[in-house]
């Protein structure tokens, strides 16, 4: 990777790294289950994704910022045929996806600990059906605002990565990030809005798992807001 395109690959990362100390369970998880499942950019992309993972697979999507893997790991048990790389940055996150995967082991999952725009970088034209981008950190001091990761240079990257008809989903409770994460999308040439009728951005995804963040959110009076933009 040129000293240009690592400079790029980390412009967007502002996130903390780790939090307080793990677990002994959590430590020997991580150390133990990571190296099966995590991505190497050392090496060049397979020319099909779906050929990284354990088990037969016939798409790939992406979860960016997974948190503690809840959302995931329902994803990737719903739906066994589809691969899914997650991206989490932050390793006491990591470390809880690693535990639950010590436990229940999934073929159909791979992972990058690292920041997500190298990985979008290493990623080949067209080879995601999936983007899902859910509660990141919105950076509220407007002064910050720079720092999210909707923005030009990372839609650039979406719509590279994804396939015609690929989607992009959303969700926030943060109602200056959703209309930022709107205009932004509606002002790049790539990507068109799914909204249906005036409410249905309120109603959570299908099969949507729920996380704790977001139950802390709606009792604190903030409603979600669930956005799906298709890669035209």
């Amino acid at each position: 990777m040129s000293a240009e395109r690592r400079s790029r690959a980390t412009e967007a990362f502002f996130g903390r790294r780790r939090g307080k100390g793990l677990r002994p369970l959590q430590a020997a998880a991580l150390e133990g289950s990571l190296p099966r499942y995590k991505i190497e950019l050392s090496a060049p992309p397979p020319a099909r994704l779906e050929t990284m993972f354990g088990t037969a697979v016939h798409s790939v999507r992406l979860e960016i910022g997974f948190g503690g893997g809840e959302h995931l790991l329902s994803e990737a048990r719903c739906h066994s045929s589809t691969g899914f790389i997650g991206v989490e940055p932050f390793v006491n996150g990591m470390a809880k996806l690693m535990l639950a995967l010590a436990d229940e082991p999934m073929g159909n999952i791979r992972v990058h600990d690292d920041d997500a725009t190298q990985l979008l970088d290493w990623l080949p034209d067209g080879s995601l059906s999936g983007i899902d981008l859910l509660y990141p950190d919105p950076w509220p001091k407007k002064r910050h605002w720079k720092r999210r990761f909707v923005g030009r240079v990372n839609l650039d990257r979406f719509a590279r990565v994804l396939k015609p008809g690929g989607l992009f989903r959303f969700a926030s409770d943060i109602d200056t990030y959703i209309n930022w994460t709107l205009l932004h999308c509606r002002a790049h040439e790539a990507f068109a809005w799914q909204a249906h009728w005036s409410g249905d951005w309120h109603q959570p995804y299908e099969g949507w798992p729920g996380t704790r963040y977001e139950a802390k959110a709606i009792r604190e009076g903030r409603p979600p807001a669930y956005l799906t933009f298709v890669r035209k």
